[in-house]
Formats: structure tokens, sequence, C-alpha cells
């Protein structure tokens, strides 16, 4: 039986001419004119320019032209991906008032293929933390639980699609911050092979791990808009060029053949409820027809170290350029050392001030070797254990966070529990992986819960027909309530 499609029925009717882009888009504003108050998923929506898309589309169809493979779908855009004349802050006070000259190369491909944009959603602040309340706009709570957190960094677009304002939404996956908040919201979330999806104008964090990804209600939705973004970029020096592997078309190939391993290290330290699901999930693939096993990859318990000194340090040179002289947040000083010093104490927020430092810390020369160059080597250790298990396995599994989502504020005076959010996706960056969350049923407190699989380089066409078994056997989930406040 075939996955619903919400985002691939939309633009197949808008494409027969049995529906509207405007009519659809209408729809889509109207739902976040009324939820969005509740729970910040937007930090701007572009009503006015998405209307002339719409009608833009519209006219293609009246035409008898095929205007693309997402015809008149509503899509959201995390806001650190440039779009040409529409504000682009990464939720940060240091961009105020940037507008890009250009726009990103997923955001052209999405106009080629008839999307249209509604806006740009909430994040942390420069895509650093994991529950998108370092934004210098205020937090995001989860659709599904008000006091809840949406996971982070791409909360706002994890949440978006969740509270059904957009049927598809883009993020970017610096350490997990596609496939976390797509586990908190109860959507499907994935990051793709590192290269296998353009980074231009995707505004850097951390360039050797950053990668931008789909979100979706929905397996296929997932898989279509991966579909319509991948594929070689010339104007991207990292992007790999050779064909992108496929998603959609494989869908209904199913897992019969193929060897899934449960990762027992993601296994331990998660919640109780978490580790029930996940094994339920294995249990529904070897029903399927999959040989499944546990495997450990031990190398990965060191992610989170190596990570934390990699991403700041990345972070830490790609960040000097926010200096007041160039565009965004100046704040006028008696010279310019001054004005920097003024500029960037303003301008930032406390936790990308701290991956700052602690970024140049680990440059500096009296430390790289000790801290830096230590994680390199620590990263190429995960990436030959990683080999080691794909010898076996064609697929892994585990969860993709060890809890559901905690409550908003929790978390935030302890930056260390806070990091651990994120320790069963960061490994997958450091490797250039694929990896995609799969909404598996409530937790005991009946927030979401997703299960991850990961593959190795260019397997997404695998992981996505292995998702959508998993999709296919996984537990109701209730639609999420937007009650400000809490949960109906």
């Amino acid at each position: 039986m075939k996955a619903p499609r919400p985002a691939g029925n939309l633009a197949a009717s808008v494409r027969a001419g049995a529906r509207s882009a405007l009519e659809i888009l209408e729809e889509h504003l109207a739902a976040i004119e009324s939820g969005d108050g509740a729970v910040h998923a937007f930090n701007l929506v572009t009503a006015d320019q998405a209307r002339g898309e719409a009608r833009a589309v519209d006219r293609v169809v009246e035409a008898g032209d095929d205007p693309g493979l997402l015809a008149g779908v509503p899509v959201a855009l995390k806001d650190n991906l440039c779009t040409r004349g529409v504000p682009t802050t990464c939720s940060s006070r240091i961009l105020e008032g940037w507008r890009p000259p250009y726009d990103a190369t997923v955001v052209t491909r999405l106009r080629k293929a008839g999307a249209v944009m509604v806006g740009k959603t909430n994040m942390d602040e420069f895509a650093m933390g994991s529950s998108t309340e370092t934004s210098a706009f205020g937090a995001t709570r989860n659709p599904h639980d008000t006091n809840r957190v949406p996971g982070g960094s791409s909360g706002g677009s994890a949440a978006a699609v969740a509270a059904g304002f957009a049927p598809l939404a883009l993020g970017s996956d610096t350490g997990g911050s596609i496939r976390q908040p797509a586990a908190l919201c109860g959507v499907v979330g994935m990051k793709p092979t590192y290269g296998a999806v353009s980074r231009y104008g995707l505004v850097a964090f951390a360039s050797s791990l950053d990668q931008i990804g789909p979100f979706a209600t929905t397996v296929a939705d997932a898989a279509l808009l991966f579909d319509v973004i991948g594929g070689h970029d010339a104007r991207d020096s990292t992007s790999l060029n050779r064909p992108t592997p496929r998603a959609l078309s494989v869908l209904e190939d199913g897992v019969a053949g193929l060897t899934v391993g449960i990762l027992s290290e993601f296994l331990d330290g998660a919640a109780p409820d978490v580790v029930a699901r996940t094994h339920q999930a294995a249990e529904a693939l070897t029903r399927a027809g999959a040989r499944v096993e546990e495997v450990s990859v031990p190398e990965v318990r060191l992610g989170l170290s190596a990570y934390y000194l990699i991403a700041p340090g990345e972070a830490s040179s790609n960040l000097a350029r926010y200096d007041g002289v160039r565009y965004g947040l100046r704040v006028e000083a008696e010279d310019t050392a001054a004005m920097n010093i003024a500029t960037r104490s303003a301008g930032f927020g406390p936790e990308v001030k701290r991956r700052i430092m602690l970024g140049t810390y680990v440059l500096s020369a009296g430390y790289m070797d000790a801290y830096y160059n230590q994680a390199l080597r620590v990263r190429t250790k995960i990436i030959e254990g990683f080999a080691a298990a794909y010898r076996t396995c064609d697929v892994l599994l585990g969860p993709t966070a060890p809890t559901t989502a905690f409550a908003l504020g929790a978390k935030t005076d302890d930056p260390l529990t806070m990091y651990l959010s994120d320790v069963c996706t960061i490994p997958s960056n450091l490797a250039g992986h694929p990896a995609i969350s799969v909404p598996f049923g409530a937790g005991d407190d009946g927030l979401p819960v997703g299960v991850q699989l990961l593959g190795p380089a260019l397997s997404e066409s695998t992981l996505f027909k292995v998702a959508a078994v998993v999709e296919a056997a996984a537990p109701a989930l209730a639609a999420p309530s937007l009650v400000a406040g809490g949960r109906s």
C-alpha cells in the first residue's frame, strides 16, 4: 500500500488543474495566522511574495505547461538559507537588516520545481543549539506541547511542518539539527550525504559538517523534496560531481535481503520508552524480511567530544566575517577595534559567544595539536568504525534522540546537558554519511519518538526504502495541539 503524500498529492492536483496554487497557499497562510502565535515557527512570513509565486504557478498551468514536481506546494525555509531581497537573519541580531543579493541553490531548485516559499523559520542562533531557545527572536514551541521545545537548531522548520503551516520545509544539519527536531516534533527529517545537496547560499556554521535537508510529514514527501534539491552544483566546491541517489522511485522496493544493525551504543543512555520503540521498529523490519542483528561501533562514543572541538573551531573562523564593517549590525565606537568588539558583543548571543571562544582557544598555536588535531584523528576513527559496521550491515538503526521533547528552559543553564541531546546524531555528521529520522509512535509522556536509520555515503536510496517500511509499521501518533500553554 502506498504511503500518503500530502505534498505530492497537492502538487499533482495543481498540475492537473484540479486545485489552484493560490487556494492551497491561502489555506496554509490562514493556518499560520491562527496557530503560529502559540508556536513561533516563523521569523518572517512572506505572504505577498508567496501569493505572487502561487499566481505564477497557476498561470503556467492555465497555459498548458507543467510547473514542476512541487507545483504550488508551500515550503518553509530555515532562516540561514539565502533568499534574494528577503531578510535572512540566522536568528541573530548581528545580521539585522541584511537582505541577500542572491538565492541559495536549493531555493533556486525549489522555484524551478514550482514550490511556493511561505517564509523564513526560527532557529537557534547561527544553528548553535538543540532546542531553538538561543534565537535572538524568542523560542519556538513544540506543536505537540507548547511547554516543550521543538528541538534544534531547525526547530522552526520542524514545528512548521508538524503544525500544518507548510507541507514541506528545509533545514540544515550540522550535528543533528534536522533529525533531532524532526524526532521531537513527530515528522520526517533527513540529512543527506555531505556534498549531495549544494551548500551554496547556506550561511556557514561549520563548513565540513553542515548539510541541507528536508522535513516532511511522510517519507514519500521527504524523498520527493530530496529528489528536487539534490545534485551537483558547480558553485559549491564541496558538491559531489556524480549522480545523486534517487529516493522517490525506490520507496516500494521493500527490505527483503537487507541486513539492519541495531547500534548498541545509541541505546545506552536512551530513555526506556525510546529504547522500546527502537526495538519495535527493528521487529517490524524483521517481519518485512530484513535480517536484524545488534552491532557495536565503539568509536561513536567519542563523537560528542570530537564534535565540540571541530564545530566551534570552524565556527570561530566562519563567524569572524561579522565585524560591523561589511554588512549587518554596526555599533559605533571611537575606533575600528572598539567598534568590532562592541558590534560582536551586542550582536552575538551567549551560546554563539561561548562557541566562538571555545573554537578560538582550540585553534590557538599552543593548543591546536592537543585539541583540534586530536579531534580530527578521532573523526577518522569514527569513519573507520562505521566502515567496519557497513561491511556486514546495509543500514544501522537507533534512536534519533535519547528522550522525547524536554521542557522549555530545562537545559538552558546547563550547556553540557543540552549538548547530550545530539549524542545519537553527531556521528553521521562527522562521517559525512546520510541519516533519516522517522516518527515511530509516542513515548510514555505521549510525545513523539523518532527512530533513526543511518547508512554509508550515497546510500540514500537504501535509507528511504527502509524508512518507508518503518513508517508503515509505526504506531499511531496523536495530531499536535496548538493550545497556548500546554496540551489540550
